[in-house]
């Protein structure tokens, strides 16, 4: 059997970075994809491993990044959509230009990758697509309204797409992770302007500073990289993957309690106001 072969975008750090050093132990050719490449990442001597330059907001480097991997290594057998990012504040005080690039790169993005691979996956009659999304995907917290609807967006359009792909041997997974300690809370999230916050600065503050706190405790990235592994080599029908106890929890809550019920208990976990008489 010809060594299997794994392109994942969004791996200058975090996920991405973990998960492509895990592929890479285990032996498969590995297209380490990110928007500016960086050898320090991956060593001279790891010969499996490709580093491409892929913004999945330019859609000219994702088809030159899966051309590049199929003439070096001869095939793609899994892709993973790793690359995002969030915008984090009230949904009032977004700019037009924030809310077109949350969507074009963690939604468009994904679907435009998916729709450059599948060419090749249904001439050789199999692939594996896993699309990060997050408990995020199918519950929310306040100050990620923007991200939360991205994430529930690409939920539907994995769920939906496997009915067209199914017949060529193509296999759709989702892995859904509970907060990870990486920069996705620092440097890789967009932030509204602090002088901009006017009436929410109350709420802002408070519920970020909780929100924060929390994210300090997630789980290491090379968790996620270990179920997306195990995504990628199973040969069962599981759809989602859960990662980390809170995600389990969560979603499982969610799932029995009213609505109602629901959103009292992660208002009153999360929300904080430093000054509540304003």
């Amino acid at each position: 059997m010809p060594q299997k072969t794994v392109l994942i975008t969004g791996c200058s750090s975090g996920i991405g970075l973990k998960t492509a050093k895990l592929f890479q132990e285990k032996g498969w050719n590995v297209a380490a994809t990110m928007r500016t490449p960086s050898k320090e990442k991956f060593p001279d001597t790891e010969k499996n491993v490709l580093i491409l330059e892929l913004d999945v907001t330019k859609p000219e480097t994702i088809k030159t990044a899966i051309d590049a991997t199929i003439k070096k290594f001869g095939r793609i057998d899994v892709i993973v959509n790793n690359a995002g990012y969030a915008v984090t504040g009230p949904f009032e005080l977004a700019s037009e230009e924030q809310i077109q690039r949350q969507f074009d790169t963690n939604v468009y993005g994904p679907m435009r990758v998916i729709q450059a691979i599948l060419p090749h996956f249904r001439e050789k009659k199999s692939g594996t697509i896993i699309n990060i999304s997050s408990m995020g995907g199918r519950m929310t917290f306040p100050l990620y309204s923007l991200y939360h609807s991205t994430k529930w967006a690409i939920e539907g359009f994995t769920e939906g797409l496997q009915y067209e792909l199914e017949e060529f041997g193509i296999t759709l997974k989702l892995i859904e992770p509970e907060s990870i300690r990486t920069d996705f809370y620092t440097r890789s999230a967009d932030k509204i302007d602090g002088k901009k916050l006017g009436p929410y600065k109350n709420f802002y503050e408070g519920t970020m500073q909780q929100i924060m706190t929390s994210g300090q405790y997630g789980l290491k990235p090379k968790k996620v990289a270990q179920v997306i592994f195990k995504a990628a080599t199973s040969r069962s029908k599981k759809f989602r993957y859960q990662v980390g106890f809170r995600s389990f929890a969560l979603l499982f809550l969610k799932r029995i309690l009213p609505h109602r019920l629901y959103y009292i208990m992660v208002r009153d976990a999360m929300v904080i106001r430093k000054n509540k008489k304003t």
